[in-house]
C-alpha cells in the first residue's frame, strides 16, 4: 500500500512542476522556484529514502532526507512576505547545514563505521532545523494572508519538530517523545507528504495567488494611450507638482490628483509606473524631498526641528520621511544638515 502512495504521490508531483514549468510567466520568479525546490526535494525523499525507498528495499544510500525540503519550505515562507525579486547571495548559506549533513552521512557510509564526533555535530545541527521550523510556523501565525496554507504546513511542522526534539535527546540518552514508533515513522511521514501534495492541488486550483503570488504586471494592456497624450501627461503631472505644489498636501491620493487634472486614474498610474519609472508615493515623496532641502537652507525655518520642516512640505511620519530621504539622498536628514554645515563653515573660512 505504501509503494502505491509512493508512486501516486511522485507522479503528482511531477504533474504540478509541469503546470508550475507552463505558467512560470505568471507568478513571482524568486517564489516559483523556491516552491518548485521545495516540491522536488519532497520527491527526491520520497524516492531515495533509506527505510522506504521506491526502487531498493533497505537501502542505505542517504541521498536526500527532510533537511533539503525543510530549507526549501524555509526560504519559500521568507520570501513569500518580502518584496525582493532577486535571492539574496547570503541566503545560500541556509543550505549549509544540509550540505553538512550530506557530507557527513557520505562520509560515515564509505567508512563503514560510526564517528562520535560526526554524531554529535549532525544532532547540533537538528537544532537549526528545529529553528527553521520554528520560524515557517511564526511566519505562518503572523500573516493573515497565509491562513488557508496552515492545514497542509503545520502537520509536517509538528511530526518533524518532534523527530529532531527526539533526535537532541538521543544525544543526552533522554526519553524520546511517544508519538510513534520509530519503524512506523517515516511511513507516516510519506503518508503525510502525499496527502500534503493532493491539498496542495486541490489548493492551487481554487486560489493560486496565497501560494505563489503573481509576477508584477509590467504593461498595460488594456491601454490605448498614444505617445502625444502620454507626453502630455507628463507635463501636467510635473507641472501641478511644480506650479501648484500639490505635494505639501500631507494627504494627496492619486484620486485627487486625477480630479485636479481630470485624467483617469489609470493613466496617471500607467504613465508614472511605466513611462517614468515611479511609483506615485515616490514621485510625490521627491518633491517633498527637494523643499525640504530648500527650507532647510532658509531662515526662516533656523527655529524649526527636522521633522518640523518635513511637516510643511507633506510628511506626516517621521519614520517615513526618514527613509524616504535617505532613500533619496543616502544619507539621513541629520547627516545631509551637517554636511551642509561644514559646507558654509569651510565657504565663510
Amino acid at each position: 500500500m505504501l509503494k502505491i502512495i509512493q508512486i501516486v504521490a511522485l507522479v503528482q508531483g511531477l504533474f504540478l512542476l509541469l503546470v508550475f514549468y507552463k505558467n512560470k510567466r505568471k507568478y513571482r520568479k524568486i517564489t516559483f522556484w523556491l516552491f518548485c525546490g521545495g516540491i522536488i526535494s519532497v520527491l527526491l525523499y520520497i524516492v531515495g529514502d533509506d527505510d522506504n525507498n521506491l526502487f531498493v528495499e533497505d537501502a542505505d544510500w542517504f541521498f536526500f532526507d527532510s533537511s533539503l525540503f525543510l530549507t526549501f519550505l524555509f526560504l519559500y515562507f521568507k520570501y513569500l512576505n518580502s518584496d525582493k525579486e532577486v535571492f539574496l547571495k547570503r541566503d545560500y548559506l541556509f543550505f549549509l547545514p544540509s550540505i553538512f549533513l550530506f557530507l557527513s552521512e557520505t562520509l560515515e557510509i564509505f567508512s563503514e563505521r560510526e564517528n562520535e564526533f560526526l554524531e554529535i555535530a549532525e544532532t547540533l545541527i537538528e537544532f537549526v532545523f528545529l529553528g527553521y521550523l520554528v520560524h515557517i510556523l511564526y511566519d505562518l501565525l503572523r500573516t493573515k494572508r497565509a491562513n488557508r496554507v496552515l492545514y497542509f504546513v503545520v502537520p509536517i511542522i509538528l511530526i518533524m519538530s518532534i523527530s529532531y526534539i527526539n533526535g537532541v535527546f538521543d544525544l543526552f540518552e533522554m526519553e524520546p517523545i511517544l508519538f510513534f514508533d520509530d519503524d512506523d515513522f517515516n511511513t507516516y511521514l510519506i503518508l503525510i507528504v502525499a496527502f500534503l501534495f493532493y491539498f496542495i492541488t486541490f489548493y492551487l486550483i481554487l486560489r493560486p495567488k496565497e501560494l505563489i503570488p503573481n509576477a508584477k504586471i509590467t504593461k498595460y494592456k488594456s491601454s490605448s494611450l498614444k505617445p502625444e497624450t502620454i507626453e502630455n501627461y507628463k507635463k501636467a503631472l510635473i507641472q501641478i507638482m511644480e506650479k501648484e505644489k500639490l505635494y505639501m498636501d500631507s494627504r494627496l491620493s492619486i484620486h485627487r490628483v486625477s480630479n485636479k487634472l481630470n485624467i483617469p486614474r489609470q493613466y496617471i498610474s500607467e504613465v508614472l509606473n511605466i513611462h517614468m519609472n515611479i511609483s506615485f508615493q515616490d514621485f510625490v515623496n521627491g518633491y517633498r524631498i527637494e523643499a525640504f532641502v530648500v527650507n532647510l537652507q532658509n531662515n526662516q525655518y533656523a527655529h524649526y526641528t527636522l521633522f518640523g520642516i518635513a511637516s510643511e512640505v507633506g510628511f506626516s511620519s517621521k519614520s517615513s520621511f526618514n527613509a524616504t530621504f535617505k532613500k533619496i539622498k543616502g544619507m539621513t536628514p541629520s547627516q545631509f544638515k551637517h554636511s551642509i554645515a561644514k559646507k558654509n563653515e569651510t565657504g565663510t573660512e
